[in-house]
């Protein structure tokens, strides 16, 4: 059992954590969800004891192994299977002492315990976690340096999974993950048998996988019972009636005011005055959240064009001598909604860039409507942001023959006001430099928004507002993500990326997942 006891924390004189108290038992599963900075991951180092709390006390059994995903990425010459196996370090331990033993009760206490952790099947378990995350049996017996880093990001997954702890900590582990990887993660936590605590933003794979929430939220943890959806439901009874309530209160507040006005200077009344001022200070509003503008996604109105906006027919994409796609052919429409779908390597990311105009065709025609304007947001875009360079310089880039007023305007669309917008960008969040990026991007109002996984750097809240702002934008969007949620909400068609080849699918994401779960349960050759 982990538990945590009036646990207080602070990062530079700021509060992160205020006298926090929770437990987690065995075969609980459980969401932590809060705001980007509000100290989600900071609780996690607390507990793996990278961090020392202020004050409280963190209380693990002492039988209880805790294990999270190590930060460090695998390289060298072992394969991922290898590697994975010299993870489970007491496996390890016990067999290599297993074959010096000449001690007969040793020996049979060391072999009930092999029995006990499964170490015969470990071979068998660690290659099902590694094709659950993508790995086929080819590349399991590959050298770890001869893949790339997001794979082998996943190897680091998939060691914490293999090993089957009594709590697992997993900080956003659908990041990077494409969306068949991301469902196979859901799978297996959902039938984990042991206990885990998951953040993330992800709300579909939060309701697919937990039983109870923790949500942070001003420095406190307040526990729910249930999936995402109901802690939702719940939360947000609570702020309903905690205005309700608030509501009251002013008007209670406002009669004691004018009963203090018109008599506190009237001897026969002075002393009620008095009573009323007294129980006027004790009054006390509920706390409920307000119209933040740290959430803000608001995009600009375009231009409309004449359908299609862009075609492209018998094309070839590919690097050097490579072919990634081939054949594609199709149009873009001024209203599409599209989602590109298909495991990571496959060419989602190859298409989209081919679509900007960024990546040639190897054979075949592209045809954009000549005033199409593409805005692309990649997954590596943070790394482009001037850290030195304020928001209002980021936006005057893209429009330098605007005044400050349409700038701070185009940047309050995106919940920069006063301030804020001569702020440089490594004084921002990760939400906000999301937010800029997506103001720099659309600041010169494009007809096309290409997106590859943008909600990677948001919380709940700004997913929300950022599929609220896509819903009503008169453009076209396109869309890669693992956010089944995100995507269920916003497209109307589906792209599946795979063997070469570009297939609209007909359904919608539902019905997607369902026919890769099918897929993935049919007995392997």
């Amino acid at each position: 059992m982990l538990a945590i006891k009036e646990l207080s924390y602070y990062v530079s004189g700021k509060q992160l954590l205020d006298n926090v108290s929770f437990q987690v038992s065995s075969k609980q599963h459980i969401g932590l969800v809060g705001r980007n900075g509000s100290g989600k991951s900071t609780l996690f180092k607390l507990i793996l004891n990278r961090l020392n709390p202020d004050s409280g006390k963190i209380e693990i059994s002492e039988n209880w192994r805790v294990l999270s995903v190590k930060q460090e990425m695998p390289d060298g010459e072992q394969t991922p299977l290898e590697y994975l196996l010299s993870q489970d370090i007491e496996r390890n331990q016990l067999m290599g002492e297993l074959e010096t033993c000449e001690d007969t009760n040793r020996m049979t206490e060391i072999y009930d315990r092999l029995l006990q952790i499964d170490a015969f099947g470990a071979e068998a378990r660690a290659a099902v976690v590694l094709r659950g995350l993508g790995f086929d049996s080819e590349e399991q017996t590959r050298p770890l340096n001869t893949f790339s880093g997001g794979y082998r990001m996943r190897m680091s997954l998939g060691a914490v999974l293999f090993q089957e702890p009594d709590l697992l900590l997993l900080d956003e582990p659908t990041n990077h993950l494409d969306l068949e990887t991301s469902d196979w993660l859901g799978s297996f936590l959902k039938k984990y048998s042991k206990s885990f605590i998951l953040i993330s933003h992800d709300r579909d794979f939060l309701n697919s996988t937990a039983d109870s929430i923790l949500h942070l939220k001003n420095q406190k943890i307040t526990k729910y019972n249930g999936n995402f959806d109901t802690f939702l439901d719940t939360y947000n009874l609570q702020q309903r009636n905690a205005e309700a309530q608030n509501a009251k209160i002013e008007e209670k507040r406002k009669h004691m005011i004018e009963f203090i006005r018109r008599f506190q200077y009237k001897a026969t009344k002075a002393k009620q005055a008095q009573s009323r001022i007294k129980a006027l200070e004790k009054l006390k509003f509920i706390a409920v959240d307000q119209n933040d503008p740290t959430v803000a996604f608001n995009f600009p109105e375009v231009e409309p064009l004449s359908p299609p906006i862009l075609t492209f027919d018998r094309v070839h994409l590919g690097y050097d001598d490579r072919v990634i796609l081939k054949n594609l052919s199709g149009s873009i429409m001024p209203d599409d909604r599209i989602a590109i779908v298909g495991k990571n390597g496959n060419g989602k990311t190859t298409f989209a860039r081919f679509l900007t105009g960024d990546l040639k065709q190897k054979k075949g025609i592209r045809q954009a409507n000549n005033k199409l304007k593409i805005a692309f947001y990649r997954q590596d875009q943070f790394e482009t942001l001037d850290l030195e360079k304020t928001a209002f310089k980021h936006v005057q880039q893209h429009l330098p023959n605007t005044n400050e007023t349409q700038i701070r305007s185009h940047l309050g669309r995106f919940g920069f006001e006063k301030d804020k917008v001569f702020q440089q960008v490594k004084q921002l969040s990760g939400g906000e430099r999301a937010r800029l990026l997506f103001a720099t991007l659309t600041a010169d109002k494009p007809n096309l928004l290409i997106l590859d996984e943008p909600t990677n750097h948001l919380d709940l809240e700004m997913r929300e507002s950022l599929i609220n702002s896509i819903t009503t934008f008169s453009g076209a969007v396109i869309v890669i993500s693992h956010d089944r949620n995100f995507l269920n909400r916003i497209a109307n068609t589906i792209y599946i990326v795979k063997d070469q080849k570009i297939t609209v699918f007909n359904g919608d994401i539902t019905a997607y997942e369902t026919a890769v779960i099918e897929e993935r349960n049919r007995p392997h050759k």
